[in-house]
C-alpha cells in the first residue's frame, strides 16, 4: 500500500530522531577516550580515577539496559526515549561543568543511565515507525550505520573539539543534539495507544533490581579483571554476586505473573540466537580493536592518531555493509545475510593471522576490509531477526536483551583478549595476538552456525511482522487488544 508524503516524511524524521540518540550514545563511548590527557591536566588524580570517567558510563549503560527496555514496553518507548535524552543532556551539561573528578564520574554514571534509556527505546521507535518489514529492514540498516559512523568519527571529532575548544566541549555539544532529538521525537515518532480495557502491566521491581545487580557486578568484574587480576577478591566476589543474582533473577521471573523479561522468549530460536550472536560478534570486534590498538602503537610504533586512522578502512567497510544490509535482508532474509556476514568476518580474521608477521599495513588492512564488511552485515541483520522474533509488546525488552548481550560481549572480549596478549612490549605479544585472532575466528564461526540453526529461512524482512499484521489489525493491534484478542494474535503467529 502506498504511503502519503506527509506520513513518509514523519517516518523519516522519526528515524532521524532515533539515529541522533544512538549517535550521541556511541560518541560518548569513544570521544572521552581521547580526553584523558586533558582531564589529567585539569584534575590530576590517579589512572584508575581517570579510567572510571569511561567505566562509570559503561557500567551504568550495561547495568540498566534490561530495565529501561522493559520500561518502554510498559510506558511507551516514545516517552522513555524523550526522558532518557533529557537526562542524557542534563548529565552531559553536568559533565562539562564539573569542577572535580568525583563530580565528573558521578555525572558520567547518570549519563550512562540516560544512554540505557535511549538505545532500546530508539529501536522500538524505528520498529513502530516502519510497520512494513521491508522498509523496517532498511531503517534498521540506517540506524546501525549511524552508530558505525559515530564509532568511526568519535576519536576524530573528540580530538578536534578538545584541541579547539577544550575537553568540556565534548560534553556540551550533546545538549543541542539532545534538544533537536527530543523535538523531532515529539513531533514525529508514533506513540503507543492502549485501549481503555487493556490491562495495566505491573512493575516487576524485584526483577528490575536483580537484573541491575547481575549486570552491574558482571560489568565491574570484567572491567577490573586485568588491572586487579582475575583471582582478586574484588573480581571473584563480583562474579559470585553476579551468579547468585542471575539465579535469583531467573527464579523470580519464573514466579512472576507479569515478569520484566518473559522467559518464554528464549524458547524462540531466533530470539536466543540473535542474543548470542550479538554477544559473540561484539566479543570478536571490540576485543580485536583493543589488541590491534596496542599492536599498532607498541609493535608498529604508530602515534595515537595514526593508530586511530588505521581502523578507518574497517569502520568504513562496516558502514557500507550496514547500508547494504537492508536491501539484501529484504531479498534474501536475515538468515542468509547473517551466515554470509559471519563467514566473511571469520575469513577476514583468519587472513589476518599471517598478516601480523608481514610488517605490511596493506596486508592487514585488506583483511580488515573483509572482516569489517562481514561484521557490518551481521549487526543490522541480527537486529532485524530479533525484531521479527517477538511480538510488538516486547520489542523494548528484546532490544534491551540484545544490547545488553552486545555490551557484555564487548567488555568480555576486551578483557579476555587483553589477558591473552599480555604486555604489549613483550616478545610474546605477537603470538598472543594470533591466539586472540583464533578466539575471534571461533566466535564468528559460532555466529554463522547459530545463524544457520537458529534463524529460520522464513524469518525474512518480508515475513514475521507481516504474517502477524492481518490478525493484529483484526484484533486492533497487539498493544491495544483485549486479553482474548491478544491470545488470538499470539496463536495466529508462529514462534520463531
Amino acid at each position: 500500500m502506498s504511503q502519503s508524503e506527509p506520513g513518509t516524511a514523519k517516518r523519516k524524521l522519526s528515524l532521524l530522531a532515533a539515529c541522533l540518540g544512538f549517535v550521541v550514545v556511541i560518541l560518548d563511548v569513544s570521544v572521552v577516550n581521547v580526553a584523558t590527557d586533558a582531564l589529567s591536566e585539569d584534575f590530576g588524580g590517579s589512572l584508575s580515577g581517570l579510567e572510571w570517567v569511561i567505566n562509570g558510563y559503561t557500567l551504568a549503560f550495561a547495568a540498566f539496559l534490561l530495565s529501561t527496555g522493559s520500561l518502554g514496553d510498559r510506558f511507551d518507548p516514545k516517552r522513555i526515549y524523550q526522558v532518557g535524552f533529557a537526562l542524557f543532556a542534563v548529565a552531559s551539561f553536568a559533565c562539562g561543568a564539573s569542577t572535580t573528578l568525583v563530580a565528573l564520574i558521578v555525572s558520567r554514571v547518570v549519563q550512562g543511565l540516560g544512554a540505557a534509556m535511549i538505545v532500546p527505546s530508539s529501536l522500538s521507535i524505528v520498529n513502530k515507525s516502519f510497520p512494513d518489514a521491508g522498509e523496517r529492514a532498511k531503517a534498521v540498516s540506517l540506524w546501525a550505520a549511524a552508530g558505525g559512523l559515530a564509532l568511526a568519527l568519535g576519536p576524530v571529532v573528540g580530538g578536534v573539539l578538545i584541541d579547539q575548544l577544550g575537553w568540556r566541549s565534548v560534553f556540551f555539544v550533546n545538549v543541542p543534539i539532545a534538544v533537536a532529538g527530543i523535538r523531532l521525537t515529539q513531533a514525529n515518532a508514533p506513540a503507543t495507544v492502549r485501549a481503555a480495557d487493556a490491562p495495566r502491566r505491573s512493575y516487576d521491581l524485584l526483577g528490575q533490581a536483580l537484573a541491575v545487580i547481575a549486570l552491574a557486578t558482571f560489568t565491574a568484574a570484567v572491567i577490573e579483571a586485568n588491572g586487579r587480576g582475575w583471582g582478586s577478591a574484588f573480581v571473584t566476589g563480583s562474579l559470585a554476586v553476579f551468579a547468585v543474582a542471575t539465579f535469583a533473577f531467573v527464579a523470580a521471573e519464573k514466579r512472576s505473573s507479569d515478569p520484566m523479561l518473559p522467559l518464554h522468549l528464549f524458547g524462540r530460536k531466533a530470539f536466543t540466537s540473535a542474543s548470542l550472536i550479538g554477544a559473540l560478534v561484539n566479543f570478536a570486534f571490540y576485543g580485536l580493536i583493543f589488541v590491534f590498538s596496542l599492536y599498532f602503537q607498541s609493535v608498529r610504533d604508530y602515534s595515537p592518531i595514526a593508530a586511530g586512522l588505521a581502523f578507518l578502512p574497517m569502520t568504513a567497510a562496516i558502514m557500507i555493509a550496514n547500508l547494504s544490509c537492508g536491501p539484501l535482508a529484504k531479498r534474501y532474509g536475515p538468515r542468509a545475510v547473517l551466515i554470509t556476514g559471519s563467514s566473511l568476518a571469520a575469513l577476514g580474521c583468519l587472513g589476518t593471522l599471517p598478516a601480523v608477521h608481514s610488517g605490511s599495513y596493506l596486508a592487514i588492512v585488506g583483511q580488515f576490509l573483509v572482516a569489517g564488511f562481514g561484521i557490518g552485515l551481521v549487526v543490522p541483520a541480527m537486529t532485524n531477526a530479533m525484531l521479527t522474533a517477538v511480538d510488538s509488546g516486547n520489542i523494548g525488552i528484546a532490544s534491551g536483551v540484545l544490547n545488553a548481550s552486545r555490551q557484555l560481549g564487548g567488555l568480555t572480549g576486551v578483557a579476555i583478549m587483553g589477558l591473552i596478549v599480555g604486555d604489549a612490549k613483550s616478545e610474546k605479544f605477537t603470538p598472543g595476538l594470533q591466539t586472540a585472532l583464533g578466539w575471534a575466528v571461533a566466535a564468528l564461526v559460532t555466529c554463522a552456525l547459530l545463524s544457520a540453526l537458529g534463524i529460520h529461512r522464513a524469518t525474512k524482512a518480508a515475513g514475521g511482522a507481516e504474517a502477524a499484521s492481518p490478525a493484529a489489525k483484526a484484533a486492533g493491534g497487539a498493544e491495544s487488544a483485549s486479553p482474548a484478542a491478544r491470545a488470538a494474535v499470539k496463536a495466529a503467529v508462529p514462534a520463531k
